[in-house]
């Protein structure tokens, strides 16, 4: 007797073994027809496979979160079936899902391209229809092996000697043709559905290893839906349109060069909305009560050795000899800050101590990972270090969490979560601190009243972490802010205060940063207002433009009064028709456009023309330059 026991309680009891869709098929056909997947005590199964003991059973549908990754896997397997198929001779590797869709790798030796995109896509399609179902088969090893082989199918058989012995051989048939799989799959190809698209090529080294074979990557997505297909298709494009790396050369913001791989120029009007992005940051962390400091780049190898550093980022770090002595740029700042804290004897009562700085750090990241400036090699922090007592963590943790989310919303970012990172399998201190340490950001982040969700095994080596994650105008996700909770550190590199007791005890260290870096920062910020900024942050803010010559000094005056009002304005008095320049600009995605001509001039007034806008609005100097002042005014800085 087999008992299911299912996830509202009840109990359905069977003769023998079972299988999840027969339980389906036994509650409703119309459950057995939604149903795509099962969870058996917590795993995922096929919906055919045998369950001969007792077991808790639910099964997955197109609406569950699950049933996206089983989607895109079982694509992947439709993709490789396709190719061989069109292409015989190709060898496929491996083919997993990923964020929103998935890839597979194939050998071969001519060159796929992007026309062929829509013959496989048909020859997918047509798997679809024959509605072949995927069957598990468990094989001996040396078999499956002989099989791969005998296909000539290599990068298979090697997959198969290098599981582990203890690993079950599973193979998963649709019609003819198999592949090596783990699974679960969907109960036949035609249950995936035809919203599905190939997106483009790329190289990769087979296993990751650029000594291996270089092979040929197909990236696709897939959807349940039509509709959720033609969503993310939008997406993308409105992602294209919104690309820093292009707006950053249309509004001459910054540029990279391979001279500098991993860094950025910034051009003047970069640099000015660098600056005023720092400036509020730093009126913030004022208000917040923080102390600003610097520390050096260059520090001795002993002190990343003592910090733990060495060990865990060495292949990140860049590292320089002079005189004997080997040096590392700084990948982070938590070791020096530890260091000006060390600086004198610090009493209870200087606690809590908010140390921020606008730190510059170097890490080595391999050149396939660099992104614009989204990766790079050179960048800042916006980093602060708060060295407390125990009691003080759940507090702090709570006025930091107040303060991250009125900086997001300023930046306008409305929509934030929280993801709460444990202990990696990788890691510094003992189980106990650990456990103290999680058991301390737990409470916090409760106390904060902020929801939260589990992200296992991805906290920094030293301690557990909050990470923030915003949602930006067109739904991604960037992951910017973080808040750790840190009992090794201060033991590590012998951080100490006087309690109230008269003796040495150690501080906690909470970690935490709000933008992350100011180069990622600055290109979410360009993507999520493509490029059209509130006037606050606008790193041009106004143009005056002239209709004609004559207006030419009157232009020169308007812009040095906005000028005096602390606006950063410029004047455009070209030899060019008025649209022209109001188009060239709006290019820019400059947000104001004074247009002045000899009318204008007469009676001191300008014709205001807003980005994106058709109709312009004529208004007094006076009242204009008013106006814009106060739209200019920094968030939470009244006197700005």
């Amino acid at each position: 007797m087999v008992a299911i026991t299912l996830p509202d309680g009840s109990v359905r009891k069977y003769d023998g073994s079972v299988s999840a869709l027969k339980v389906a098929e036994d509650i409703g056909p119309g459950l057995a027809k939604a149903a795509l997947l099962a969870r058996v005590d917590g795993q995922q199964w096929d919906l055919t496979r045998p369950i001969e003991t007792d077991a808790e059973l639910a099964l997955i549908t197109a609406k569950d979160e699950d049933a996206y990754e089983l989607l895109r896997h079982d694509c992947a397997h439709v993709l490789a079936q396709a190719v061989q198929e069109l292409f015989p001779g190709t060898q496929v590797t491996i083919g997993p899902a990923i964020e929103n869709g998935f890839y597979y790798d194939f050998a071969r030796e001519e060159a796929f391209s992007t026309e062929d995109f829509e013959k496989i896509e048909k020859r997918m399609a047509d798997i679809v229809d024959r509605d072949l179902p995927f069957v598990r088969e468990v094989w001996d090893r040396d078999d499956a092996v002989k099989l791969f082989e005998e296909k000539g199918e290599t990068y298979k058989a090697e997959l198969i000697r290098d599981l582990p012995m203890t690993e079950v051989v599973t193979l998963y048939r649709q019609g003819d043709w198999v592949d090596l799989c783990r699974g679960p799959h969907l109960p036949s190809t035609g249950k995936l559905g035809k919203h599905f698209k190939l997106m483009k090529l790329a190289g990769a080294y087979w296993r990751g290893n650029s000594d291996n074979a270089m092979l040929q990557r197909i990236y696709g997505t897939c959807w349940p839906s039509k509709k959720e297909l033609d969503a993310y298709l939008h997406m993308l494009e409105e992602a294209e349109k919104r690309d820093h790396r292009r707006l950053g050369r249309e509004m001459d913001l910054f540029h990279q060069q391979e001279e500098a791989q991993g860094s950025v120029f910034w051009h003047p009007k970069g640099w000015h909305l660098w600056q005023t992005l720092e400036t509020y940051m730093r009126n913030r962390l004022d208000e917040g009560g923080y102390e600003e400091v610097r520390t050096p780049q260059l520090v001795d190898r002993s002190l990343w050795e003592k910090s733990g550093h060495w060990e865990k980022f060495r292949e990140a770090m860049f590292v320089s000899e002079a005189e004997d002595r080997i040096y590392a740029l700084k990948p982070m700042n938590c070791p020096c800050h530890v260091q000006i804290f060390r600086q004198g004897l610090k009493s209870y009562r200087d606690l809590p101590l908010r140390m921020a700085e606008f730190g510059a750090c170097h890490r080595n990241e391999p050149s396939g990972a660099l992104h614009g400036i989204m990766r790079v090699r050179a960048f800042t922090q916006d980093d602060a270090h708060i060295f407390c007592t125990e009691d003080q963590i759940t507090s702090e943790t709570k006025v930091f969490c107040d303060l991250l989310i009125s900086i997001y919303k300023d930046l306008g970012f409305e929509e934030v979560h929280v993801r709460f990172s444990d202990r990696p399998e990788v890691r510094a201190g003992s189980d106990a601190i650990w456990d103290k340490a999680e058991d301390a950001l737990r409470e916090a982040i409760e106390a904060a009243g902020l929801p939260y969700t589990m992200n296992p095994g991805e906290g920094a080596f030293y301690g557990p972490k909050l990470e923030f994650v915003l949602r930006d105008a067109i739904g991604r996700e960037w992951q910017c802010g973080t808040h750790q909770v840190d009992f090794v550190l201060p033991e590590r590199l012998d951080a100490s205060y006087i309690g109230e007791d008269g003796e040495k005890h150690r501080p906690v260290m909470l970690h935490r940063a709000i933008l992350g870096s100011f180069e990622r920062f600055i290109g979410i910020l360009i993507e999520q207002y493509a490029g059209k900024f509130p006037l606050w942050l606008a790193p041009q803010q106004i143009v005056v433009a002239t209709i004609t010559s004559e207006a030419d000094d009157y232009a020169q005056e308007v812009t040095t009064i906005l000028r005096k009002a602390g606006l950063r304005a410029e004047v455009d008095v070209r030899n060019e028709k008025i649209n022209y320049k109001v188009r060239e600009h709006s290019v820019k995605k400059v947000p104001v456009i004074l247009v002045v001509g000899a009318r204008e001039g007469e009676g001191r007034t300008v014709a205001m023309r807003r980005l994106g806008g058709k109709a312009q609005e004529v208004l007094a100097l006076d009242e204009a330059v008013r106006k814009l002042t106060d739209e200019a005014r920094m968030p939470g800085n009244p006197a700005a």
